[in-house]
């Protein structure tokens, strides 16, 4: 795993959190639940590249 894809997913989870947060604050349920989706999906990329370089070693 690079450098270059790990700050990409801990920002896409970032962004996830802070639109997240956004929308509850707005009461905006539609930017509360694309905030969530944005935040779960970086967490699974670097799962799985954690999980990539367990293996890789």
């Amino acid at each position: 795993m690079s450098i270059g894809q790990t700050i990409k997913h801990r920002t896409q989870a970032f962004k996830g959190r802070v639109t997240e947060r956004i929308g509850r604050t707005t009461r905006n349920r539609r930017l509360q639940r694309h905030g969530r989706t944005v935040r779960i999906s970086g967490n699974l990329k670097q799962v799985g590249d954690k999980a990539k370089n367990a293996f890789k070693h």
